[in-house]
């Protein structure tokens, strides 16, 4: 058998970190999230300042889901077809070219809602195929005994630019906006030269050759037809339509816990919080036995916390909450990110991930909708509390529909019941 470099990785809880490619690979995650978190805050900003329409800011969330949703048959394509590598060094640099084109546009007072608009669905475009092949290229650096600690690692970096992103957009916000939009396209300059310099550049197996319409739906199919992975991927989404806890937490602070906007800033740093205490928890000790039953736990458990949250008119109660809210997510995606890398031929990774990652923005564009419509109906306290009441049967459910899930006990592709093995 030939000994490949992935082989002679170290062993060890951070392992992952021993291989150089994956180090410039984590650090341009931890860049480009920032370059995102600073980009996003300075846009909103802005764009509230210039037009005091609320719905704006809403708009800008759909102008870059929409390229992915609208994309998906073709981005998972292309992360399967050609080097996800260089796929991702050049996006980043594309996002880059974006985020210099803000600086211009707002530097020289001439940017309109609708040129924003614009030039954030071009950002949304490269991002809906950057992020298929930034998923997609883990498992061609990291060896599939190194794969959950290392995406709990990647997990943990979004969730640090999350928290440090947003405070470090407004303070560049306040005193220029072009500082904001300067760092944005610098980071993301300085993440695609990671990837560049920093990975290897490698080519995905493609498999059985397929033609036209079978190609490029062929995610799609594998999805359906493995039910495990159908299972891992539809869970997620029925979860988080059901939680909306973060889209009410400005009623919560202002009409229920009665805490301004500065308490409002604590609560939306709260799952952040938890989410990275269980992303480094999950890096020191991984999970080694019974994933399937601790991913069903853990979605129960999101349940109940967002219950929880619901109910509670005590600041500090709400807040412990929220945090076991982000870690109970946390492991989960990580169960559910580490299975779908796993079980998926490296043929179809990319095309599979794009589907993923479609589940994933419908889930939570959607869950915010329904948590404000049923809110509107039924109040925020009502509405919530349903919703995290029916995300426990659904747990429930959903391991009783896919028990090859349920049953899956080890994250390194050890399972007899895998429905396809990487190959």
């Amino acid at each position: 058998m030939t000994t490949t470099p992935l082989d002679l990785a170290a062993p060890g809880r951070f392992a992952a970190f021993s291989i150089p490619a994956y180090r410039s690979y984590w650090l341009s995650l931890v860049l480009t999230g920032f370059a995102v978190q600073v980009q996003t805050v300075a846009v909103g900003w802005y764009l509230y300042d210039l037009t005091r329409d609320p719905l704006d800011l809403g708009l800008v969330g759909l102008s870059q889901f929409l390229p992915a949703l609208l994309l998906v048959l073709v981005t998972g394509s292309v992360a399967d077809r050609f080097s996800r590598r260089t796929i991702m060094s050049v996006t980043l640099a594309l996002m880059g070219m974006c985020a210099i084109a803000l600086f211009a546009v707002t530097g020289a007072g001439i940017a309109t809602n609708w040129m924003m608009f614009l030039i954030i669905a071009l950002f949304g475009t490269t991002r809906a195929f950057y992020n298929p092949a930034r998923q997609s290229l883990v498992p061609n650096i990291v060896p599939t005994s190194h794969l959950p600690p290392a995406v709990a690692a990647n997990a943990t970096a979004t969730q640090f630019a999350t928290i440090c992103g947003p405070v470090a957009g407004g303070l560049l916000y306040a005193i220029d906006v072009r500082l904001a939009f300067g760092a944005a396209a610098a980071f993301l300059g300085a993440a695609s030269l990671f990837i560049l310099v920093g990975v290897p550049k490698t080519v995905p197996r493609t498999g059985k050759p397929m033609a036209g319409w079978e190609s490029v739906s062929a995610g799609f199919r594998y999805v359906w037809t493995n039910k495990p992975v159908l299972g891992a991927i539809s869970l997620d989404l029925f979860a988080v339509l059901f939680g909306g806890a973060m889209a009410l937490l400005p009623v919560y602070a202002r009409d229920v816990l009665d805490i301004g906007p500065e308490g409002l800033g604590l609560l939306r740093s709260g799952p952040a919080i938890g989410a990275i205490a269980m992303g480094l928890a999950l890096i020191v000790f991984p999970i080694r036995n019974h994933a399937g039953k601790i991913m069903f736990a853990a979605v129960a458990g999101f349940g109940v916390a967002t219950l929880v949250f619901a109910l509670s008119a005590t600041l500090w109660i709400s807040l412990a909450a929220l945090i076991l809210i982000g870690a109970f997510d946390m492991i989960s995606v990580n169960i559910r990110n580490v299975l779908i890398q796993i079980w998926t031929p490296d043929a179809l990774l990319g095309r599979v991930n794009a589907v993923n990652q479609i589940f994933v923005g419908a889930s939570n564009e959607l869950g915010a909708f329904r948590a404000g419509v049923m809110a509107t109906w039924i109040g925020p306290v009502a509405a919530l509390s349903l919703g995290g009441a029916l995300i426990i049967p659904i747990a429930a459910a959903w391991a009783i529909m896919f028990p090859q899930l349920r049953d899956v006990r080890h994250l390194d592709g050890r399972d007899e019941a895998s429905p396809s093995p990487k190959n």
